[in-house]
């Protein structure tokens, strides 16, 4: 059985589907929820769903005495980042070599890096006319959005998409496609 700890930053809607595609696995076990906002709607997601939460700070997720005490007690095996949005520490990344990945709105390397997450990626899809976007699983590295590809799914885009349709057609994507390469990965590892 692999434990898993996922890190959210906002409403948790992929952080709940993740919860409850593994609620009845014989391979994953989601042992852990972590915040680095105490006003993170997936607190609630995932009290609601029996997962133990925990709210870290800046200052904390930087360091080793908090962070590796906090993965450890909850014996982690695997971190999945489900709309994370501060870096993850090298400390953390080295602990976890290629057992970290994280999902991306856009299909990298196309608008990846620094301040590219949620709305500004769509933003910048539409406003570079795309016909087509969708959803990136990655490899956690110190570089942000620079890890190795695992799994990307696309959605074609018309002309008349607004912001909003593209974020719903690409979020669409995410529901579907997420917890299912998450598990593939893991249980590539595990076998």
């Amino acid at each position: 059985m692999t434990t898993i700890a996922i890190f959210v930053s906002g409403s948790g809607t992929n952080c709940e589907n993740l919860i409850t595609y593994f609620s009845g696995s014989d391979s994953v076990s989601t042992a852990l929820v972590v915040s680095n906002r105490a006003d993170a709607y997936a607190l609630v997601r995932a009290t609601r769903l029996g997962v133990a939460t925990a709210v870290v700070s800046r200052d904390e997720l930087r360091n080793p005495d908090v962070m590796m005490p906090l993965l450890l007690k909850y014996k982690i095996d695997f971190i999945v980042l489900a709309g994370w949005l501060p870096l993850i520490p090298d400390f953390i990344i080295d602990a976890f070599p290629r057992r970290i990945v994280n999902i991306h709105p856009a299909l990298l390397p196309k608008y990846g890096g620094k301040g590219m997450w949620g709305h500004h990626v769509h933003e910048a899809v539409k406003a570079a006319g795309e016909k087509e976007t969708g959803m990136t699983v990655h490899y956690v590295t110190p570089v942000c959005d620079g890890g190795d590809i695992i799994a990307q799914f696309r959605v074609a885009l018309s002309p008349s998409d607004t912001v909003d349709d593209i974020a719903e057609k690409e979020h669409q994507l995410e529901m579907q496609h997420f917890p299912k390469v998450v598990e593939q990965v893991i249980c590539g590892l595990t076998e």
